[in-house]
């Protein structure tokens, strides 16, 4: 963007806060006393500002040539941006909440995010990685909910770059699907991500590193009792509510819980009201530190589990660490947000019988196997050893730092996307079909490139041995 093309953004952005203040509801309705001068005059707020006309503006110009529900989305995430302007505003003079009324104080959030994951819900949309992509994407917002290092959730610019490495795994679909077919599309995916990274965490390392700034004057927001327990009142007699503080909800992420507000915004996915039956979680209750180690629930909690579309025939879904060695992933169906934040080096994960889920591996590990799933997807960092895909179905694996060795057998229809660092990986194929390997372009921001493996060959008997080369498809 050069400098022309910065002053007009620059002057756009004030006269959409003009425009703002004129028929702000803060100056009208007094709810937030002085907002309307906050807006118009703190650093922060200008900044953000200047972040929604740069970044969400070209966004927002994409959709509108693309149109449909691409548009539709993309009018909700603007929404969220400017939920989240208000909230910056309204912290800046309210007293800071605690767990409870962290909840309250988000609720506007809240309703604007679980509106957009209502658009990935019912029949399967042609845009649906679009929508997805846009739904996820808004988690980032949620490093306004971080209270502390004891809240539960990664400081604000971690969080802002973890959450979107969600959403990228739909993002980079959308730059293969409509690289030679529509160009509006690409320009809508790029410029997305563009919108988190650089553009929210830029502005968050920039103005709130540490989280956002609370006022010293005015009453802490609170949730009233019909909403939540009182701090000192003991955990709610079975059957238990759907808890978001609850060792095992009834969307499990991780085998260790989300504590704090993470785990509001991960229950916001699941449609339910972050401000039901919170309770505190101790540590006898985390599943790490519980003696039985096998996942099995109790009997107020399998009544919520075995409601949902999640449990298996073939036995109950399980996300847990067996003998602080082996994650187990089994049985997991339709879990589109299935997170291993707590690992290290010397563990390996094992996935097995899951289908139509996404697992994020957020650290180090020794190995991976991926056996028996359908329409699964994983996304992790790095691997010592190696990642295996055995007896699998139209799975995408995604590595966003390195792997020495990936392996495929027995599998039909394969997506497998290497970062820079990986690109020396050494690929293994065995009895496997529709293997494809994406990488980077050569330009820091160009397309991914599509390479399909050979699985036809020709054998040939010259000079005493076989010498076996690829079959050449045209156009392959």
């Amino acid at each position: 963007m050069n400098m022309d093309d910065k002053l007009v953004a620059r002057l756009e952005s004030a006269v959409a806060r003009l425009e703002a203040l004129s028929t702000s509801g803060f100056r009208a309705g007094g709810d937030i006393g002085g907002g309307g001068d906050v807006a118009a005059s703190d650093p922060s707020i200008l900044a953000f500002d200047d972040l929604i006309g740069q970044y969400l503006g070209r966004v927002s110009n994409a959709a509108g040539k693309i149109g449909g529900q691409v548009l539709d989305v993309t009018k909700i995430v603007q929404e969220a941006f400017n939920a989240l302007k208000e909230l910056l505003i309204k912290a800046k003079q309210t007293q800071k909440p605690d767990p409870a009324g962290m909840a309250e104080f988000l609720n506007p959030l809240n309703e604007v995010i679980m509106k957009a994951n209502a658009m990935t819900e019912g029949r399967r949309s042609d845009f649906f990685n679009h929508l997805k992509s846009a739904v996820d994407s808004l988690t980032a917002l949620a490093w306004i909910a971080y209270m502390g290092k004891d809240c539960g959730m990664s400081m604000p610019i971690a969080h802002v770059e973890e959450s979107w490495q969600m959403a990228e795994f739909y993002n980079n679909k959308i730059l293969v699907e409509y690289k030679s077919k529509d160009p509006n599309h690409v320009e809508w995916a790029k410029a997305m991500k563009e919108l988190y990274l650089p553009g929210l965490r830029d502005y968050v390392k920039s103005h709130y590193p540490l989280g956002p700034t609370w006022g010293t004057a005015g009453k802490a927001p609170s949730s009233t009792p019909s909403k939540a327990p009182a701090p000192s009142a003991p955990a709610a007699p079975p059957p238990p509510p759907a808890s978001l503080f609850s060792a095992e909800s009834s969307q499990p992420s991780s085998s260790k819980p989300k504590q704090g507000m993470s785990a509001v915004f991960q229950e916001i996915n699941s449609n339910k009201s972050v401000t039901a039956g919170l309770r505190k979680v101790t540590n006898d209750m985390k599943s790490k530190n519980r003696a039985d180690k096998t996942g099995v629930v109790s009997a107020g909690e399998k009544e919520v589990r075995t409601s949902t579309s999640s449990f298996s025939k073939a036995g109950p879904p399980k996300l847990e660490l067996q003998m602080g060695r082996k994650w187990v992933v089994e049985n997991q169906i339709g879990r589109k947000n299935l997170v291993i934040d707590d690992c290290d080096s010397k563990q390996s994960v094992y996935v097995y019988g899951c289908k139509d889920s996404v697992l994020q591996i957020q650290g180090k590990v020794n190995n991976i196997t991926v056996d028996k799933c359908t329409k699964m997807g994983v996304v992790f960092m790095d691997v010592v050893a190696a990642c295996e895909i055995v007896n699998c179905n139209g799975v995408e694996v995604q590595c966003q730092g390195s792997a020495p060795t990936i392996s495929v057998d027995n599998t039909g229809g394969c997506q497998l996307y290497l970062s820079k660092d990986s690109l020396a990986t050494s690929i293994t194929t065995a009895k496997s079909s529709e293997i494809n390997v994406l990488v980077p372009g050569a330009e820091p921001d160009g397309d991914w490139v599509e390479h399909a493996l050979p699985q036809q060959y020709i054998h040939e008997f010259k000079d005493g041995h076989f010498e076996t080369t690829p079959v050449s498809h045209s156009g392959g």
